[in-house]
């Protein structure tokens, strides 16, 4: 007989968490969404993977005290790249990867917003405009830094949302506040940026702004050219359908989005501040509050209000199609290295700029970080140790196959995908 007893996870780590979590809003009303808005095979994957995530329906093994007897099961993880619940681990490993990469000088923080003009086509060419955005931001700063003689290390990390789960497609990219000259002779300080000098801010707020949106509407009017631009057919977004040419005219009217801020000081700092942005997803389960009558309610952070917390309640199908417009394309990179960091160089720029920084070969990359050390670092539970008597080690004395379970979404899904 299988024991009632589950392991403390790290989405159960707090009383009540299991009941309030986005996998609990898909269990609940995830079959009303999918009859109602009948969504693609992408957001179903997604949906299925977090609605299962620790559960019976992924499978996951018994485990039994040496000492006191004591039975634990733990349920597998879904490891979707979307799911709340595992985006913790998957963070602070790639952090640990880049702590051996990061250069010992401050480093800027520089944010490219799209203009909201364009969300309307968001929807349909995901790919395309995430692929110009990530262009346009980064030949922008490359350009300004081949203008003063040298090449940037950039770390670009896409974000698609706001504290409201609306569209907000902008890109974060942490620069080093230096660069490699170009013949690799020498490194180029920018601590006080390039410019005004009462400037700190890397390169002219306003001049990057400009050159971005000329780069990206550029790329945008080649696609169209190249038939590559997907155009809404549904009725609410007719009257926003204009010919290329009007709309690059109109999007150019508009100023541009381009924020930075003064540098981060050291490595520390900056792994810091890498961890609010990298593998985040558009909600924590932290941030839901309420699941009842057919409502999700979730906490938010009012911008223009000092970061003040409110809560915000909405129908669960709003929710859902709030959470599901930041689900990614399949296979597609949300964090992206270039410059000096570009895989096929990167050890050897790094190697060149502690060279010339320091005088030292850059620190060796750590070791591969246990699954229990590194839940004893995220959650303070050692997963090795009894629960219950907190004194016998755990061992795993069964595997369990996945069970199935006869879910109205599960097969609603299967039904979508068949007809999609």
């Amino acid at each position: 007989m299988i024991p009632s007893v589950c392991c403390q996870t790290v989405a159960e780590a707090k009383p009540g968490k299991t009941s309030l979590s986005l996998g609990a809003v898909f269990r609940r009303y995830g079959a009303d969404y999918i009859r109602s808005h009948r969504p693609p095979p992408s957001h179903l994957k997604a949906m299925l993977a977090i609605e299962s995530c620790r559960t019976p329906m992924l499978g996951g093994r018994l485990d039994r005290c040496d000492q006191c007897d004591h039975e634990v099961l733990a349920w597998n993880s879904c490891n979707d790249r979307h799911c709340p619940t595992c985006d913790s681990t998957k963070r602070s490993r790639w952090l640990e990867e880049r702590r051996a990469e990061l250069l010992p000088v401050p480093y800027f923080h520089v944010v490219f917003t799209l203009d909201h003009g364009l969300n309307f086509l968001v929807g349909y060419n995901q790919k395309l405009i995430y692929d110009l955005l990530f262009a346009a931001a980064t030949q922008t700063l490359q350009q300004f830094a081949r203008n003063v003689g040298g090449m940037l290390g950039i770390t670009a990390i896409l974000h698609t949302w706001t504290q409201q789960l609306k569209r907000h497609v902008h890109l974060h990219c942490l620069v080093p506040a230096g660069m490699l000259s170009l013949d690799g002779s020498r490194w180029i300080p920018l601590e006080k940026g390039v410019g005004s000098k009462k400037q700190a801010f890397l390169f002219p707020v306003h001049a990057l702004s400009l050159v971005f949106r000329e780069k990206f509407l550029a790329g945008l009017a080649r696609a169209e050219v190249a038939d590559q631009v997907v155009w809404p057919q549904d009725s609410s977004s007719k009257s926003q359908k204009l010919d290329m040419k009007g709309l690059v005219q109109r999007l150019r009217k508009h100023k541009w989005v381009v924020y930075t801020k003064r540098p981060l000081g050291g490595p520390d700092p900056v792994l810091r501040y890498l961890g609010r942005y990298a593998y985040r997803v558009a909600i924590s389960n932290e941030r839901i509050k309420d699941i009842a009558n057919g409502n999700v309610t979730f906490e938010y952070k009012e911008r223009n209000r000092d970061n003040r917390v409110a809560t915000v309640t909405v129908t669960a199908n709003d929710f859902i199609e709030r959470f599901l417009l930041h689900v990614v394309p399949r296979q597609y990179r949300r964090i992206r290295h270039y410059g000096l960091f570009a895989s096929r160089n990167k050890k050897k720029n790094i190697a060149r700029c502690f060279e010339l920084i320091v005088g030292t070969l850059p620190p060796s990359k750590p070791d591969k970080t246990s699954a229990r050390d590194l839940m004893l670092k995220l959650t303070g539970i050692d997963i090795d140790i009894c629960p219950h008597c907190k004194k016998g080690a755990l061992r795993t004395v069964r595997n369990l196959d996945p069970i199935p379970v006869l879910h109205t979404r599960q097969a609603l899904t299967t039904e979508a995908q068949d007809s999609s």
